[in-house]
């Protein structure tokens, strides 16, 4: 994931290149070729108010929160399509996840921290340094049914830092096991990790290598370390999320699709100049959550999200 600093960085190195909520914009018909999304779909804008929107994560319910980086924000999208501030100030979150309890896992990079936010908006620091020194920057992140936290950590200079280059040599993916303060680097052959995602098993963690347009396949260890790498499609991503059919869902020109085999099912169009993060959310799972700069849109699909 990245915020608005990034983004036509992004654009121009790797690709050359009141509420809203009811005031609904659609973009053209989704290509049928594309058979995972429900016949006749279009993309829908929910709200353009936003200056960069990331972080997309479901609760149990089906409820969507998502970041607006630049402006320290976490709204809610509901089940019944309404839009709300959920929380002010929230250290700059960015990739977001739900742990069993409901707590909100926020990438928190003002200070290079992970933060646990209750509903309460009750937040608790779960990792801010390794070795003492602060980490790049966590962008994104993915929580195993142990509770045991993978997360990416790339280095994107922030207006809000007044380091100019990072403590750390490297640009890792870390594990924090449950319980734990100091997260252990688990990859780190990457050149710019970005997006994470896991399998609903634990077995296998998606990485996206943005920076070298990859994404790789790991089988997780049970310990927690990661082994047996294998390109699993030749394009990175910001966010990424999984259905229920084990496709692959990676962000960046749109959302690109691929089967569990790595293999390119097709692309969903979004009418904005980049597309940051995904995931699926709605009372049944299956309503696509797309996070693009300054806008949120939705997709109603005929697969489920995992949960």
């Amino acid at each position: 994931m990245k915020n608005y600093c990034r983004a036509s960085l992004v654009a121009t190195t790797i690709l050359t290149a009141s509420i809203t909520a009811f005031s609904q914009q659609t973009s053209g018909p989704i290509p049928d070729s594309v058979r995972v999304v429900a016949p006749g779909a279009t993309v829908q804008r929910v709200s353009s108010q936003f200056s960069f929107t990331e972080g997309p994560a479901a609760d149990k319910r089906g409820n969507i929160y998502f970041t607006d980086q630049p402006n320290d924000k976490i709204w809610k999208y509901d089940t019944d399509g309404n839009l709300s501030l959920f929380m002010d100030k929230t250290g700059r979150s960015n990739g977001m996840y739900f742990d069993k309890k409901g707590n909100l896992i926020a990438c928190a990079d003002e200070k290079n921290e992970l933060w646990s936010i209750s509903p309460k908006k009750e937040v608790t620091v779960l990792m801010s340094d390794y070795q003492g020194k602060k980490v790049n920057g966590p962008n994104d992140l993915w929580i195993d049914p142990k509770g045991n936290i993978y997360f990416t950590d790339p280095y994107y200079q922030r207006d809000w830092w007044e380091r100019k280059k990072p403590d750390l040599e490297g640009k890792h993916v870390y594990f924090l096991p449950k319980g734990r303060k100091e997260p252990l680097p688990v990859a780190t052959d990457l050149k710019q990790p970005n997006g994470i995602i896991g399998t609903p098993d634990g077995k296998y963690l998606y990485v996206a290598d943005i920076g070298d347009r990859k994404t790789y396949k790991y089988e997780i260890s049970k310990d927690g370390t990661l082994t047996n790498r294998q390109l699993f499609a030749p394009m990175g991503s910001d966010g990424m999320t999984l259905d229920s059919q084990g496709n692959v869902y990676v962000t960046g020109q749109g959302v690109t699709i691929f089967d569990p085999n790595g293999k390119k099912i097709g692309n969903i169009p979004v009418p904005s100049r980049w597309t940051a993060n995904v995931t699926f959310g709605g009372k049944d799972r299956k309503t696509l959550f797309i996070t693009a700069t300054e806008s949120v849109y939705t997709v109603p699909m005929q697969v489920r999200g995992v949960k």
